[in-house]
């Protein structure tokens, strides 16, 4: 049954001893700060230390208990309290309902106190207990450690501490400990974003010590977790690299850094170490350690005060003196007031005062806006610009915040008003103070022209030639590099600060100006006190009186070392440019020379009985192409006709000089009389050996006018295409690899019987190669063309050449012999 449902005893009487309370923690981690295993009492001991080591620690174990006893009895004897004003029953009475409940439910009187307090509370502590029970609950392990009693008790230690560092000390022992945790640090935010160490369990003194003080925007640990609204989570300190109290202790364990606040104020941060890294907390463990940091919150506001009003000579002001500051300023200045909901959280701001100076972007009377909440009289605030979001954070944590060209946004009958302004946004006590001054169209016109003189290095004058007084902005002065306090130069004295070859540019500058009274520009080299020149364009113009007498003279001074540097880069790169251009278009015309020298597009015909032999080179349509397709057709001094096509891999000079040392090679070795395939063999070794290693296809014949037979190998390259009774197809594949891949290689021959009317055909890839289609592809287009023979070889060849579909350019080899 419930608690309100239990009968009660109007009768008073004498209360039961309290209810022993059990340990709050039933099983932990080991302490930190225990030094060892408990000594054997037993065993005698064996020094007069060991036997005071064996008291000391006899006696920290009995403090330990009567602390966990103490706090125990304190949160019974609150529960207690709560069934007294609920039961309307005396101690006595209370003393034994808790007693017959905690035998009904099978629990603890302590647990039992805690759930009493719970419902009663209904606070931070209270949510996060019931949603960790409810989640532990549906798990088959049972729940050892109660976090409600951890908790619970934790804040009850807490709230007795007379200090931060007995509120460190009872975290880490109630609530921490069971968690994994092995230490603890409680750090209390300064008003200038620096962090105190109020308190610390489970480092040593002298660590502590180190870390009393951190200064503001050292970036640490728990510097992150002031600034990130969700705190910080650390798997592994290493892997981070930042500084932390503890770092030589734990250097990769895990690490949690929360903001403490109350009421839309950070006062400092709570940072848990755990000895190892840790994958991140569940949801639960994480809602236990925030409101174990909102309750430090409450700790640390307490101590905030007792620090500021001891030894803090910074008093912060109340609101009447914030108010005084605002009207003593010359930009519009409102006063901000936090403004709570029931609950105690921050939900938005007050206007508590704006002064004579405040401008609304909207055009609204300060009356209108003085009392208002901050996102009812500027709801736009919390949209783009974020501007609440900043109050909020520097009411939160105390940093100043600055900003140039906010806009701002006023909403006035549902019609939105921007503005642009700078921002200034302050914590002064409790209060925050926030300027913001408009930017009008003078204000806005002379910030386009300072950044436009800026970012075009351009520096403007005037100079009064009646009074001799000049006016040079600020851009000018870093142009000479001049400081701002010396005087400015005149422009008669211009020559003195020129290069000596510029003097008579100047001069004729000058006397269009001031004689001739006529706007002029000119452009010298400017010698600065430093050392450094810089190339400067001067444009001036005379200003003349009613009476069109000159009385001053006024203009620019713009930086153009940048533009004159490019400009000789530019030349020079197009010096190099034209001289490259040069040499690439005579080496090129060299190669051609040379290749149109060895292979003419056609040649003279061979008069070989019985047998037509005709060629056809086509050059590479682009010069860059010029590539290394060869042929050649000569009749042996054995009667028999050599036919051969190659390929040479690349293009340009380097190809065509290959070309020809491959070319006439096998020319040379066609008159031993070897064969096709030892022919390929040998000029195999003549590409790997000597010609810089280069690759090469190639396909050689053998054609015997006696026998009417054809004798060929092939190098990687395409096969032959027979043309037989209008029928074209390419002749069966022999073994051949690349010439020139391997040191040494042989090549497979095979012989065709030729026939009248026969038709053999040895050409390069230039004529079939597509970038859009396969070779296979490519090759039935051309055993297409090549039925359709004309009446004349030549004929034949260039039908071929014509109806050729290769697009890449290159050049293209034909052999062909027709038999008959």
């Amino acid at each position: 049954m419930s608690i309100s449902e239990q009968p009660h005893d109007s009768g008073e009487g004498e209360a039961p001893p309290a209810p022993a309370s059990p340990p709050v923690r039933s099983e932990s981690p080991a302490d930190p700060t225990d030094d060892g295993p408990a000594p054997d009492r037993s065993a005698p001991s064996a020094s007069p230390v060991g036997r005071l080591a064996a008291t000391v620690e006899r006696l920290r174990r009995e403090v330990r208990a009567a602390q966990a006893e103490a706090e125990g009895r304190a949160l019974v004897e609150l529960a207690k309290g709560v069934l007294v004003e609920r039961l309307q029953c005396g101690p006595a009475q209370a003393a034994r309902q808790l007693m017959e409940l905690a035998e009904q439910a099978k629990v603890t009187p302590l647990e039992l106190a805690v759930e009493v307090i719970n419902q009663a509370a209904r606070d931070r502590m209270s949510e996060v207990t019931d949603a960790f029970l409810a989640a532990t609950s549906e798990t088959a392990e049972p729940v050892v450690d109660s976090a409600a009693v951890r908790l619970r008790a934790a804040e009850s230690g807490a709230l007795a501490a007379d200090d931060t560092q007995a509120v460190a000390d009872s975290l880490l022992q109630q609530a921490l400990l069971p968690l994994g945790a092995v230490a603890v640090a409680i750090w209390a935010a300064g008003p200038d974003g620096s962090l105190t160490l109020a308190g610390s369990a489970g480092f040593s003194p002298v660590e502590a010590a180190r870390w009393r003080y951190v200064p503001p925007d050292v970036v640490t640990v728990a510097r992150r977790g002031l600034t990130e609204r969700d705190g910080q989570w650390i798997t592994s300190l290493a892997a981070t690299g930042l500084p932390s109290i503890g770092r030589h202790q734990h250097p990769d364990g895990g690490r949690a850094a929360l903001p403490a606040g109350t009421g839309g104020r950070v006062h400092g941060v709570l940072e848990i170490v755990w000895p190892t890294p840790t994958d991140p907390q569940p949801a639960r463990i994480a809602r236990q350690l925030e409101a174990l940091a909102e309750l430090c919150a409450h700790t640390l506001e307490t101590y905030t005060l007792r620090q500021g009003s001891v030894s803090d000579p910074r008093v912060m002001p109340d609101a009447a003196e914030l108010m005084d500051l605002a009207d003593g300023l010359h930009d519009p200045a409102l006063v901000l007031v936090p403004h709570l909901d029931d609950s105690g959280h921050l939900v938005d701001f007050r206007i508590q005062h704006v002064n004579g100076r405040f401008l609304d972007p909207a055009g609204r009377p300060r009356a209108v806006i003085n009392g208002a909440l901050l996102l009812e009289a500027y709801p736009m605030a919390a949209g783009d610009s974020e501007l609440f979001q900043r109050v909020e954070r520097v009411h939160a944590t105390g940093e100043p915040f600055r900003a140039q060209r906010m806009n701002l946004t006023a909403l006035v009958d549902q019609v939105p008003l921007s503005a642009v302004a700078d921002i200034s946004i302050s914590r002064h006590g409790s209060g925050v103070l926030l300027l913001w001054r408009i930017e009008d169209e003078t204000a806005r016109l002379a910030s386009l022209l300072q950044n436009a003189q800026r970012l075009g290095r351009i520096g403007g004058f005037e100079e009064n030639l009646l009074t001799a007084e000049i006016t040079w902005n600020g851009q000018l002065f870093d142009l000479y590099g001049r400081s701002p306090s010396s005087t400015p130069v005149p422009l008669e004295e211009l020559p003195a600060h020129a290069h000596p070859d510029d003097t008579v540019a100047i001069r004729r500058f000058l006397r269009t100006v001031l004689h001739q009274r006529r706007s002029a520009s000119t452009a010298f080299r400017l010698q600065r006190p430093d050392g450094v020149t810089r190339h400067i364009r001067v444009v001036a113009e005379p200003v003349l009186d009613t009476d069109g007498r000159l009385f001053a003279v006024r203009g620019a001074y713009q930086d153009i070392s940048a533009q004159h540097w490019t400009e000789v880069a530019l030349a020079a790169t197009r010096d190099q440019l034209a001289h490259t251009e040069q040499q690439a278009t005579e080496r090129n015309r060299l190669t051609l020379q040379l290749q149109h020298a060895i292979m003419p597009p056609a040649q003279a015909p061979l008069q070989v009985p019985d047998l037509q032999v005709a060629v056809r080179y086509r050059p590479a349509e682009t010069e860059q192409l010029v590539g290394g397709d060869w042929y050649d057709a000569v009749v042996l001094p054995s009667g028999m006709v050599l036919v051969c096509v190659g390929d040479v891999a690349g293009h340009g000079i380097e190809a065509a000089t290959s070309m020809v040392v491959l070319r006439n090679a096998l020319r040379g070795l066609a008159v031993t009389g070897a064969g096709p395939g030892q022919l390929l063999s040998w000029l195999n070794i003549v590409a790997h050996h000597l010609t810089g290693a280069v690759t090469a296809t190639a396909v050689c014949g053998l054609y015997d006018p006696a026998r009417h037979t054809l004798r060929w190998a092939r190098g990687g390259h395409l096969p032959p295409v027979l043309v037989r009774d209008a029928e074209a197809a390419p002749l069966p594949l022999v073994k051949g690899i690349l010439l020139g891949a391997v040191p040494e290689a042989s090549y497979e021959e095979a012989e065709l019987q030729l026939e009248p009317g026969d038709t053999l055909l040895m050409y390069t890839d230039g004529l079939i190669e597509r970038r859009d289609r396969s070779v296979e592809e490519s090759l039935r287009h051309l055993l297409t063309t090549a039925r359709a023979a004309p009446r004349t070889l030549d004929q034949q060849l260039d039908r071929l050449l014509t109806y050729s579909r290769s697009d890449t350019d290159d050049d293209t080899c034909i052999v062909g012999i027709r038999v008959g």
